[in-house]
């Protein structure tokens, strides 16, 4: 696997990374657990951070599940220690719609200026319009509860008490906003984005995307790619 190319560069402020921000070439922000080393991998879940408090992350690594030890906590929003104009290729898969509407237009503006001119910009979503065509061309009688719970917009409990509180904040997996391939497109090209096409797992011109994606998070999802 082939290691991508950073350095570190001092400027005021870093996210608390020393005062530094980060020059790389590809990074990934909303990892999860699949984090390649040729990748820079940013994350911003509630249990990474406590998996990550000396003395005593080990506690929370034992009740969710370990993050690998080279992803960074990071968030989009917020935004990432990483310099302007820095990025070859930005990937995010199944993140955007975590997101509120507001959030979302922010972390375009972050992703376009992090990338290098023409830096590529690959992201996968939910379908919001292959789930709602499925909805409406079921005659099963459980069919919106199975929309709403395909779509993430629903909630089958609601938890209560300090423990379930504490397992919702740690989960943070309901979807806020929800996009299909139009409305999607056109907010990419809102921010600066062109080339916009409709991405398949496999089809990117830079290898190293291979590193990244998997298959799986293709399926039932809209991926898009773009340039800067």
């Amino acid at each position: 696997m082939i290691k991508c190319s950073t350095r570190l560069e001092a400027v005021d402020g870093g996210n608390g990374y020393s005062n530094e921000k980060l020059v790389t070439e590809y990074v990934q922000y909303g990892c999860g657990l699949c984090a390649p080393r040729s990748w820079l991998n940013f994350d911003c879940s509630p249990s990474l951070k406590l998996q990550r408090i000396p003395g005593l992350g080990w506690v929370f690594r034992k009740v969710t599940p370990p993050f690998p030890p080279h992803v960074r906590s990071a968030n989009i929003v917020k935004g990432l220690p990483v310099s302007i104009n820095s990025c070859t290729a930005i990937y995010c898969s199944h993140v955007l719609e975590h997101l509120a509407l507001a959030d979302l237009e922010i972390a375009l503006r972050h992703t376009y200026e992090y990338l290098r001119p023409d830096g590529t910009f690959r992201l996968v979503v939910p379908d919001l319009q292959a789930l709602a065509r499925a909805y409406v061309s079921s005659s099963d009688p459980l069919a919106s509860l199975q929309f709403m719970e395909a779509a993430g917009i629903g909630r089958k409990e609601r938890r209560r008490g300090i423990v379930g509180l504490m397992r919702t904040w740690l989960g943070n997996s309901a979807h806020l906003w929800m996009w299909d391939e139009r409305s999607l497109s056109l907010k990419l090209q809102e921010h600066g984005f062109r080339s916009i096409r409709r991405a398949h797992f496999g089809d990117a011109e830079d290898p190293r995307f291979a590193d990244v994606e998997d298959a799986g998070r293709f399926s039932g999802a809209v991926a898009l790619q773009c340039r800067k």
